[in-house]
Parts: structure tokens; sequence; C-alpha cells
């Protein structure tokens, strides 16, 4: 599935249903508060807090409008005493008052932590299918300190116009490592195999009950010398409200990202040069 399509689904991963079901609960309480009490926490320099709607265009050339959803960014929670408190995309989070939505933090942290295993779970399996030892990934300075946000989404149901650039989310590849994606099971989520063929051809994903959406992120495919692929993917509305909540699963901030000895030779150089 990583050198077919980029996508897979995740099952018996450990997370209780009954999570899921608060997390979504309180996704939707938070996101039908008013835009005046929602703007009090809009994202920071740290890459936390709300996002409003069409406040992003993931795809402007093909836009005429920014994407129809709203979101909520949370990251690894940061002290104000801690070390790593001055690197890029640290800091505390933003958090609802809790007088405001009781159990809203609890519960999202707790998903965060849970959802992170699963992420953490899964490297070393995707470092045996890359010909490496499954610890290959567990160096300091790699994945010790992983950099994952989770994102909450909501998509309010306007029906999508892909002939007038209207859209949940436009067509785009995640830049990170892995995304492990969750919905409340309605359906939007699309991915294009081949992004050079025209007119491109899309494929729905159906979420899977209790399953986790996997794909892999452009980082990933830089590492393993494209054998793994980042797809392009997009959401398109057919009317209904959706939910869903995204963790992005991403190495240090400061991690060196070169082509995996396992994936290069001199018949098949590396075809990226390293980047921070």
């Amino acid at each position: 599935a990583c050198i077919d399509c980029g996508f897979f689904y995740v099952v018996n991963h450990g997370i209780e249903p009954e999570l899921f079901d608060k997390v979504f609960d309180q996704s939707r309480r938070f996101f039908t508060l008013p835009h005046e009490e929602k703007m009090k926490l809009v994202r920071n320099e740290n890459h936390r807090g709300y996002t409003p709607y069409q406040a992003e265009a993931l795809n402007p050339s093909l836009q005429s409008q920014g994407d129809w959803k709203e979101s909520f960014y949370i990251g690894p929670e940061v002290s104000e005493t801690s070390a790593n408190r001055r690197k890029k995309f640290h800091g505390p989070n933003q958090w609802p008052p809790n007088e405001l939505l009781p159990q809203w933090r609890e519960t999202m942290q707790d998903y965060y932590e849970k959802a992170l295993n699963v992420g953490r779970r899964l490297v070393p399996l995707l470092a045996l299918a890359l010909n490496l030892e499954a610890t290959f990934f567990n160096k300091p300075g790699m994945m010790d300190e992983p950099l994952a946000f989770a994102r909450l989404l909501h998509y309010p149901g306007k029906p999508s116009d892909l002939d007038h650039g209207i859209l949940g989310a436009a067509a785009h590849s995640d830049y990170g490592m892995l995304t492990l994606l969750a919905t409340n099971g309605v359906t939007g989520l699309q991915i294009c195999r081949n992004k050079d063929v025209q007119p491109r051809i899309w494929e729905d994903i159906p979420p899977l009950e209790g399953a986790f959406v996997i794909n892999i992120g452009d980082m990933l495919e830089r590492w393993s010398n494209c054998i793994f692929r980042s797809t392009l993917h997009q959401v398109v509305s057919s009317g209904q409200e959706r939910y869903s909540v995204a963790l992005f699963f991403d190495p240090n901030v400061d991690c060196l990202v070169e082509c995996l000895p396992s994936c290069c030779n001199e018949i098949y150089p590396a075809r990226f040069p390293p980047v921070l």
C-alpha cells in the first residue's frame, strides 16, 4: 500500500471507540461556539489554536475560495521552563476555558497521547518494510521527540463544486512523515494515484468504522527515495457535515532528513539532497 497508493487502514490500534466518540463530541462543542469566542484562540506562531473557514487555500491556483473547513491545532505540551521552549513550533497549547467546555482539554490530551503512541508503533514496521532495523528511527535526534500535531477538522457541509474551485480541502499532499486520520464516518476523502495524468482521476476512500486512515507524507517519500508515495488527496463535500481529526506525526524538529541507506545505491542514487 505504501508503494502503490500511499494510503492504508490500521485497525486493532488499541484506542477505544468511546474515546473517538468523546473527541468528536467535544470537537462539535467547540466548533459550534460563536465565532468571536473561537477567535480568542486563533492559531499562533507556534502552530496551536483555531483556524477559521476559508483561511487556507491548499491549491490557490485552482480555487475560487478558500477551503470550506475550520480547524484547531494541538501540539506537544511544552512548559514555560522546558529546554525545548525556544525551538520552532514548540510552546504551550491554547485551550478553551474549562468553565466553557468542561473536560475538553482532558479529552484532547488523552486522545493526543494515545494517537501518538499508535504512530510510534507504526514507525518500526515502516523501517522493516524499507529493509532497515526495526529500531532505525529510534536514534537520538530522529524520533525521540517527535513533532506531532493533532488537528480537529470541521467541514460544515457546503456542497463542493469542483468546476468552480469550491472544496472542503483542495488537492494537496502532507509535508510530514505520517498522517493518522480518524473520521466520524462521513465520506469525502479522495486520492489521486497519479498527479501527472490529466484529467486527474480521483478515488473515494470510504471510512472504516474504528480504523485509522494512514497516509505517507512528503518527508517519508523523500526519506525512502520515492519508494513510498506521498499521494495527492482532497476532501469533497456532498452536503453532509463532517468531522475528522488528523495526527500529523513527524520526526524531531531539527532532524536531518536524507535518503535512507537501504533506498539508494549506484544504480538508483538519491533523488533529493539532505534537508533539515
